[in-house]
């Protein structure tokens, strides 16, 4: 990207700015109303009102919006210019991680700036941004040179099981992505970073036997499944960021039972694919050293690291110059946690954190600030004229 395409793209990032601020209620009132849409990932049946709105509001920008049934879970809006494929990728999620009914407890209110409510950072709030670029650029009879197509799945909040495809196909054929997840902290932070995350299942099996009667006849799967936990703990290396954390575990049916059978759940954290290929590694060569048990581990890490490669940080330092030129001193932050952004960053170009500025996901705090929430939105708009 050369600096003339920052500089134009600036251009058109301070033309939005003037449509935003014009629409400042409108927003507001877009952002509710999706909020007040409640839509949990594991109810998929509920989520029908907020994919409507979303639909209309594609279709008034003029997109051809496609509905992709899911399977289990809750349908997927994909959003394309009539007649092209997506080169470039908005992609976020309708899903919350809030039960039905939570506004019962936890209403949509506002307070000046603040916006609060479930699911309003992460990720409606978000969404919302996405459109507002779109509907900026629309007002200003600004053709993006890249056509750009706006992906929203249903299931993100629970790993993506049945989009996971869709996004990767989508994101190979893509010259870039913008994810619209919400920006880290109040700061309003761009993910130029997130972990990898895998998931692994642990199950020990042993022989039972009564630990009074006849403790040498049985061999216990809670003995060997502490010894898996320790080999476990030895992967961790704080100083490369890798965590191993074992969350969950269960065995045994009473005390004066030698345990046949233990299981547990674990959770592994890396900072690059290197790493997530060799502990991947490790962990496959755990066997078990109690004589008659066996141990069988499942599990993979599923989510690479998104990672700092040179596309994705020249993605950064573009949005940075856009950023500049509204006046927004960007910054850019890690996270710990992953998002669809690690499938696509994989394949193409990936900015992440793009969506709300504010706080509080997936907790009672949950809240974004509007304006600069409407400064989110200029920059996006900015990133999408760029060549």
């Amino acid at each position: 990207m050369t600096l003339v395409d920052i500089e134009r793209a600036g251009e058109a990032a301070a033309q939005s700015v003037k449509c935003l601020r014009e629409w400042r209620s409108e927003f507001i009132e877009f952002v509710q109303t999706l909020a007040l849409a409640e839509s949990p990932s594991t109810v998929p049946e509920s989520q029908g009102d907020v994919r409507e709105i979303l639909r209309r509001a594609l279709l008034d920008l003029g997109f051809e919006v496609q509905l992709i049934p899911g399977k289990k879970y809750g349908d997927h809006l994909l959003a394309q210019v009539p007649g092209t494929f997506t080169e470039q990728m908005l992609l976020g999620h309708l899903d919350t991680v809030w039960p039905l009914n939570t506004l019962e407890t936890m209403p949509v209110e506002l307070d000046n700036d603040i916006l609060r409510g479930p699911g309003i950072f992460d990720m409606k709030g978000g969404l919302a941004i996405g459109i507002f670029a779109l509907r900026a650029l629309k007002t200003m009879d600004c053709v993006p040179p890249l056509a750009p197509g706006f992906l929203i799945t249903s299931e993100e909040e629970i790993g993506s099981p049945e989009s996971e495809h869709l996004i990767v196909d989508l994101a190979k054929k893509a010259s870039r992505v913008f994810v619209l997840e919400p920006a880290l902290g109040e700061r309003g932070r761009i993910k130029t970073f997130r972990k990898g995350v895998g998931h692994f299942r642990v199950e020990v099996t042993g022989v039972s036997s009564h630990a009074g009667l006849a403790p040498d006849a049985g061999a216990s799967a809670i003995v060997e499944l502490a010894n898996v936990i320790h080999s476990l703990a030895e992967l961790a290396d704080s100083k490369r960021g890798i965590t191993v954390n074992v969350g969950v575990i269960e065995g045994g049916t009473r005390a004066n039972v030698v345990a046949a059978r233990a299981t547990a759940e674990v959770d592994v954290r890396v900072k690059t694919v290197g790493d997530a290929r060799n502990i991947e590694a490790e962990i496959d060569r755990i066997t078990a050293s109690v004589p008659r048990t066996h141990v069988a581990i499942e599990g993979t890490v599923a989510r690479d690291p998104l990672e700092r490669t040179p596309r994705n940080q020249a993605l950064w330092e573009s949005a940075l110059g856009i950023a500049s030129s509204i006046g927004v001193d960007l910054e850019e932050g890690d996270s710990g946690g992953a998002s669809d952004g690690n499938l696509t960053s994989q394949h193409t170009a990936t900015l992440d954190g793009l969506g709300a500025v504010g706080d509080g996901a997936h907790a009672d705090h949950e809240f974004l600030h509007v304006d600069r929430s409407l400064e989110r939105a200029a920059i996006l708009a900015g990133l999408l004229t760029l060549p």
